[in-house]
């Protein structure tokens, strides 16, 4: 199936407001559909269309946890078995405290096969968090890489026009 490059105008719009991000409210979808100038229903249409044809994967928001209280985060790297590493994965994904769980290629220099980012209130936290989780799914060789500094987080630009704000 070839996918046109052209859009629709309504199309352009739903870009043009989705790139900038998903507004911190509870109603983002009628937000960003207002600042668009469209029905909430037109914008969740194109949405799904997008994800339909897959234009699009998801649409999610990106949350800043230090922001939430949690002010300690570590990525965690974990040398697991490729025989295992799905369930390893699935398990250590499913803590509350985990946001990202995947899978990466190793090499002689860097053995680890599994990343996961562990968010706690405190460096301690994220260290007992991390014994829990090692405890959980067996595996007791990994690293834990300290949060230094959080880099500012971007959605990607392809629309480079002017939205009206709705008031």
């Amino acid at each position: 199936m070839v996918m046109s490059d052209k859009i629709s105008d309504i199309e352009r719009k739903v870009l043009a407001v989705i790139q900038g991000g998903m507004p911190v409210s509870m109603t983002p979808y009628k937000d960003m559909a207002e600042s668009a100038g469209l029905d909430t229903a037109e914008l969740i249409e194109v949405l799904r269309g997008w994800q339909e044809n897959g234009k699009i994967r998801r649409i999610g928001a990106i949350v800043n946890h230090f922001k939430v209280g949690l002010g300690a985060g570590a990525m965690v790297v974990w040398i697991v078995g490729e025989d295992k590493i799905e369930e390893v994965g699935q398990l250590l994904a499913g803590f509350d405290e985990v946001t990202h769980a995947y899978e990466r290629p190793t090499s002689d220099e860097w053995p680890y096969s599994l990343y996961t980012m562990v968010h706690g209130e405190s460096e301690e936290g994220v260290g007992q968090i991390v014994a829990k989780m090692s405890q959980a799914c067996g595996v007791s060789d990994y690293r834990i890489l300290k949060t230094e500094k959080e880099l500012k987080k971007v959605p990607p630009t392809y629309i480079c026009e002017e939205i009206e704000e709705h008031e």
